[in-house]
């Protein structure tokens, strides 16, 4: 009993270590915060129009492993700053995350997840993968897009601020 004790307690311990080895191809966001913007005042993020009104956010998060691409986002209370639709989403009932890879350069990469719907209370969830991330993904910037409506379709109201990569931040 006492060698079965000391093998599990070897195991438990060794895991420990593994679970906190430096891994850079992880990257987290510890929060999202909406757009800042005033009405007819576009904002771009590597060339990406920003929405059309100020945005605000309660809370969200987000993280992507760049060698595996699996992907979450979660943003909760994303909702207009302003207007006759304040403090709602509004018309826009889909969102996409985006990983901008390279932002600003030559070699810049923008990949979306699919797009998933946003409730009444702003609150979306996301649970997938980002497919085609290059090698060489540098500074990596994480936006939320609106999916729909399709006139709308494609600008950001949503950053993800605070990245952490590999073990930083815990």
């Amino acid at each position: 009993m006492k060698k079965m004790f000391a093998v599990v307690l070897t195991l438990l311990c060794a895991s420990a270590v593994f679970a906190f080895d430096s891994d850079d191809s992880i990257v987290r966001w510890k929060s999202i915060v909406g757009v800042i913007t005033i009405p007819g005042v576009d904002n771009p993020v590597a060339g990406i129009r920003a929405g059309a009104t100020p945005w605000t956010v309660r809370s969200g998060h987000a993280s992507v492993n760049l060698a595996t691409g699996a992907a979450f986002f979660e943003v909760e209370g994303l909702s207009i700053n302003g207007g006759n639709s304040t403090g709602t989403p509004g018309p826009v009932s889909a969102v996409t995350g985006t990983l901008v890879c390279n932002a600003g350069s030559q070699t810049q990469v923008v990949l979306d997840t699919a797009a998933v719907a946003l409730n009444a209370h702003g609150d979306a969830n996301f649970a997938g993968h980002v497919q085609n991330i290059p090698l060489t993904c540098a500074n990596p910037l994480f936006l939320i897009r609106i999916a729909s409506p399709a006139g709308a379709a494609g600008r950001w109201i949503a950053t993800a601020t605070e990245r952490f990569i590999g073990d930083e931040g815990r």
